[in-house]
C-alpha cells in the first residue's frame, strides 16, 4: 500500500533527540496520536511522533480494515458534535492527500419502537444538524430484503455517515504530518514511574532519551502499561473478533449501495457489521466486550465458537449468507474506560504531560476531534472548554459502561 510504505520511509528521518521546550513530543501513532501530532504540525510547531510498532500497526485498536463512522449516540450529544466535526475533517484531510478513504454509504440503526435511545438519538442528530431518515418495517423490507427482520423492526438511517479504511487513514495521517514537517521515529519508551513536576525527559528501549517541552500520551491499549501510575486499572483492554464472510459469486446484494453499514440494536446480541468493501467480503463482528487481552502478546486466532455464533446470527439475519465461506478473519481489541468515555486530560502529577486514549471501540471516527481538542488544549491557544467526561478522575477501576 502507498501509505504504509511512505511512512516506513521516514521511521529513518531526522529527528532531534533532545527538543527545545517549545516543542512536542507524542508517543503512540494509532489515530488519536496521528492526529494530535498532525493538529500540532498544522498549528506551526515542531513535533515529533514516535510508536513502538508503527502507525496502524496489526497489534494497534487503529489497525484494522475498516470502522463507522457515524453520528448517533443516544443522550451522548458531546460525540455527535465530534462526530460531525470529524466528518468535516476526515475529507480535509484526503482531499490533501489525493487519497479519499472515506465511503459514505449509510449507517443503519436497527432498533425495536420502544427503544429510548431513537427518540434521543433523532433530538441530537436534528439539534446538531446531521440529515437522517427514519424507515418503517415496511420500508425496510422494501429497501434490504436480504435481510430478515422481527416483524416490528424500525430503523434509523444515516446516508451520509459510513466508513473510514482504518489502516490506511491512519497511515495517511502520518505521511501528512511528515510532508508537513513532523517528524516521526520508530521507538518504544520506558514505563513512567511516579513523578511529579515537570517532565524532562523519557527514555525508550533502546537507550536513547527524548526531551520536549510537552509531553502526549496516546498509547491505546498499552496506556496502562506505559502510565501504570496513573492509568494502571483504568484501561480494560479486551479481545474482539471480527469475520469477513464470502459472497456468492455475481452477487451483489452485500455490496454498497445495496446494503449500508448496520448495526443491530433490535437483538441482544450486539452484532454489527459491513458491506464488502474492497473485495474483503461480508463484515461481522460483536460489539459485546470479549475477554481481557494483552496487546503485545495476546493470540490472535478467532475462536471456532466465535464462528458457530456468526453462523447462526447470519442464518437468522441474513439467510442467504448462511453457509458463506468464512475468507478472513481477525483479532483486535478495545482498550475500555470504565464508562466509554475516553480520556482527553493532563496528569495529574506532572504538568507538561497530557493523557489521550480510552477509545473504547467508538474513538476511531473522532480521531480529527480529539486531535483538534488535544491541540487546543496542550498548547492554550483559543483552548476549548473542559469536557468533563474526559477528566482522568471520571474514570473507575470497574467496568460500567454507559456509552451507546
Amino acid at each position: 500500500m502507498k501509505y504504509i510504505t511512505l511512512v516506513r520511509t521516514v521511521r529513518h528521518s531526522q529527528y532531534s533527540e533532545t527538543m527545545p521546550a517549545n516543542q512536542y513530543a507524542v508517543i503512540g501513532a494509532g489515530v488519536f496520536g496521528a492526529w494530535i501530532a498532525y493538529s500540532l504540525r498544522r498549528g506551526g510547531h515542531d513535533v515529533l511522533l514516535v510508536d513502538q510498532y508503527g502507525p496502524a500497526n496489526s497489534r494497534a485498536s487503529s489497525g484494522g480494515e475498516s470502522r463507522i463512522i457515524r453520528a448517533a449516540y443516544g443522550p451522548d450529544e458531546v460525540y455527535t458534535r465530534m462526530a460531525a466535526r470529524s466528518l468535516e475533517l476526515w475529507p480535509e484531510l484526503f482531499a490533501r492527500t489525493g487519497a479519499d478513504l472515506l465511503h459514505r454509504i449509510g449507517v443503519l440503526w436497527l432498533l425495536r419502537p420502544n427503544d429510548p435511545r431513537l427518540e434521543q438519538s433523532r433530538a441530537a442528530l436534528h439539534k446538531v444538524g446531521i440529515h437522517f431518515e427514519d424507515l418503517s418495517a415496511d420500508d425496510l423490507r422494501r429497501r434490504y430484503p436480504q435481510m430478515r427482520l422481527e416483524p416490528d423492526t424500525i430503523a434509523l438511517l444515516e446516508p451520509h455517515s459510513g466508513a473510514l479504511m482504518a489502516r490506511q487513514a491512519v497511515a495517511a495521517v502520518v505521511e501528512q504530518f511528515v510532508r508537513d514537517g513532523g517528524s516521526y521515529r520508530h521507538a518504544a519508551v520506558e514505563p513512567l514511574g511516579e513523578r511529579a513536576g515537570k517532565l524532562e525527559s523519557i527514555q525508550t528501549l533502546d537507550g536513547s532519551s527524548i526531551a520536549a517541552g510537552a509531553y502526549v500520551f496516546a498509547c491505546g491499549p498499552w496506556l496502562g502499561k506505559v502510565l501504570p501510575a496513573v492509568v494502571g486499572g483504568r484501561i480494560f483492554p479486551t479481545r474482539q473478533e471480527v469475520l469477513f464472510f464470502g459472497l456468492q459469486p455475481g452477487d451483489r446484494r452485500f455490496e454498497a449501495p445495496q446494503m449500508p453499514i448496520w448495526l443491530d440494536y433490535a437483538d441482544a446480541r450486539g452484532m454489527y457489521g459491513f458491506p464488502d468493501l474492497e473485495r474483503r467480503g461480508f463484515k461481522l463482528a460483536c460489539d459485546v466486550h470479549g475477554p481481557a487481552f494483552d496487546p503485545d502478546s495476546g493470540d490472535r486466532v478467532v475462536s471456532a465458537e466465535t464462528i458457530e455464533a456468526a453462523r447462526s446470527y447470519l442464518k437468522e439475519r441474513f439467510p442467504a449468507l448462511a453457509n458463506a465461506p468464512l475468507v478472513d478473519s481477525r483479532v483486535c481489541q478495545y482498550e475500555n474506560t470504565s464508562n466509554g468515555d475516553l480520556i482527553l486530560d493532563r496528569h495529574p502529577d506532572l504538568e507538561n504531560v497530557w493523557i489521550a486514549g480510552g477509545g473504547s471501540g467508538h474513538g476511531f471516527k473522532h480521531g480529527p476531534a480529539v486531535g483538534e481538542y488535544m491541540a487546543a488544549r496542550v498548547t492554550g491557544a483559543a483552548a476549548p472548554a473542559v469536557e468533563p467526561r474526559f477528566l482522568l478522575a471520571s474514570k473507575g477501576t470497574q467496568k460500567n459502561r454507559s456509552i451507546y
